[in-house]
């Protein structure tokens, strides 16, 4: 019970962000939020515990910053890369071990990196998560996920406990 009314508060939350507070705005919501809530909490296996709270605030507070941070950087050197063709590349795949437990934890890892430039998350086996990369860095996996992952991972580590 606690997985549908948790789960029914948040994209209710989120319409009502989205849509705004009109009384016709409200009941659309709530009705659209109550069959997502069906069918998400019917098809998609995750529980819900009463750390939820505190992971959406370390979620929020830290992760976001931090990613935003990360992604305005990679921006940055992939420009620099564009705009100084002299920058030598070395572009190849390289293999991240993730400690990330979970499927929906390795996705938004996977999600992270993809989404910051200059990096493309393949494939995920296991624990496994494939990147290609436009500067390959190190030539160690760990060395590889010092340069790519282990900064979200960190934090998603805490997020999905």
């Amino acid at each position: 019970m606690m997985k549908y009314v948790a789960t029914f508060l948040v994209l209710f939350a989120i319409y009502v962000l989205l849509a705004g507070f009109a009384v016709q705005e409200l009941i659309l919501g709530a009705l659209i939020s109550v069959i997502l809530t069906i069918i998400i909490a019917r098809y998609v296996n995750y529980q819900v515990d009463l750390k939820l709270p505190l992971r959406i605030v370390i979620f929020l507070v830290i992760y976001l910053p931090v990613f935003i941070w990360q992604l305005l950087l990679a921006n940055l050197d992939v420009a620099r890369r564009v705009l100084s063709p002299k920058i030598p590349l070395n572009p190849g795949f390289v293999k991240i071990d993730s400690e990330l437990q979970g499927d929906f934890a390795k996705l938004m890892l996977a999600n992270s990196i993809t989404l910051t430039p200059g990096t493309l998350s393949v494939d995920v086996h296991e624990q496994d998560l494939y990147v290609h990369t436009v500067d390959v860095k190190g030539s160690t996996q760990e060395e590889h996920k010092a340069h790519i992952s282990a900064l979200f991972e960190s934090i998603l580590g805490r997020v999905f406990k």
